[in-house]
């Protein structure tokens, strides 16, 4: 990569665009050193999403997506989604500023959504010391948007330091707010079209994992390949049009202080009725086509990544759903990797819209009902069972 590029790092990238190639190691770039890793995440997630918060959990894992990308005011910066958190990559000269901007989303999360987000900034010259990498590559999801896939076992490590307390980053003061400008949850839960909304995770057992894991991510990819859109959970024709009242209010206090969340609210409900009536009359408002925005959504939807593992949130048939599981089980035993899988009915959906004028808007899919972190949960205890 040309230091000439170095604070248009992903940009610059080329990209793949079928997903097989996370597999594909020659796909992947090497993050400059003088770079650093955003990372955060819930504290006890688990326990939130067995009290029903899963929404408030992946509203604050995208908080910090949003926060971070608003304060830099760069949108193309490599990021991923984890459902109960996020790491966001950040250029040298933007450090200090998303320092800033993880202490004041640590604080609205506390404050308003309850919960307690733990953050760190770790910087990839660390990582290279502990002889890992970050290395990035970048898949085109739809014309419109690209996400960054991470590979190399660094970006692993950086979490591992942040759940000891290293390189961490401490909360702003009270009343401090991240600009969290795009933020929305304006979807009811996706249901499931085949049975089983299934959230996977497949980690390398020691390492990168080599060729026999590469081997195994390509055989999970193409095993959901065979059901319908390669598993998305979001038909082609977008997601249907609803507006839940946790998903209002979350959005509210994300977009306006106390005393202003009532015309919040207002605007909020104002601009979802307007959408609903130019859909059901086919009309168009300016550039705004309502039906062309769902099956962007749709598009743009990131509902499978790699970070370090392959994470997916597919809707799958039983019958396809037991082969995948057998597969994942046949690697466990032979020592090449080990998973996390829970089974939900439905999904959740938490976007980042900067303006619905344009294209590029993005969406993140989990679980409804604890997606990503339950199995990282369930994955963290199949290991400590194996262990003597």
């Amino acid at each position: 990569m040309n230091h000439l590029s170095i604070e248009t790092f992903f940009k610059a990238l080329p990209v793949f665009v079928d997903f097989e190639g996370v597999a594909d190691t020659s796909n992947y770039h090497p993050l400059p050193a003088d770079w650093a890793l955003a990372t955060a995440d819930i504290v006890d997630s688990t326990g939130a999403i067995e009290a029903g918060r899963y929404k408030a959990v992946n509203m604050a894992g995208a908080s910090v997506i949003s926060a971070i990308l608003n304060a830099l005011d760069q949108q193309d910066l490599p990021f991923v989604f984890g459902g109960d958190g996020a790491l966001v990559a950040v250029p040298p000269a933007a450090v200090a500023k998303a320092r800033d901007a993880l202490g004041a989303v640590q604080n609205f999360v506390a404050e308003e959504l309850e919960l307690k987000l733990r953050a760190a900034l770790v910087p990839v010259a660390d990582i290279q010391a502990a002889r890992l990498e970050v290395r990035v590559a970048r898949f085109q999801a739809s014309p419109d948007v690209s996400y960054a896939m991470f590979s190399g076992g660094g970006a692993s490590w950086a979490e591992a330091r942040m759940k000891e307390g290293l390189f961490s980053v401490p909360p702003a003061p009270a009343g401090t707010r991240p600009d969290l400008k795009g933020l929305s949850c304006r979807w009811n839960p996706i249901q499931s079209r085949h049975g089983n909304i299934v959230s996977i995770i497949a980690v390398p057992t020691t390492g990168t994992g080599g060729p026999a894991f590469q081997a195994l991510i390509s055989d999970i990819i193409a095993l959901a390949a065979g059901v319908e859109r390669d598993g998305h959970p979001v038909a082609a024709e977008g997601p249907q049009l609803g507006l839940s009242r946790s998903g209002m209010a979350a959005e509210a206090k994300a977009a306006a202080p106390k005393g202003k969340r009532l015309l919040q609210k207002a605007i909020i409900l104002g601009q979802y009725l307007l959408t609903v009536g130019l859909f059901r009359l086919g009309m168009t408002l300016g550039r705004f086509d309502p039906k062309e925005y769902r099956r962007d959504v749709a598009r743009n939807s990131d509902f499978r990544k790699f970070d370090d593992g392959l994470k997916m949130t597919i809707d799958v048939d039983a019958e396809r759903l037991a082969k995948i599981e057998a597969r994942l089980e046949d690697a466990t035993k032979a020592g090449i990797g080990r998973y996390g899988l829970h089974r939900q009915d439905s999904a959740l959906m938490t976007c980042i819209v900067p303006t619905p004028l344009s294209h590029d808007h993005m969406h993140f899919i989990d679980g409804a009902a604890g997606g990503y972190a339950m199995a990282a949960s369930r994955m963290k205890k199949q290991l400590l069972a194996a262990m003597p």
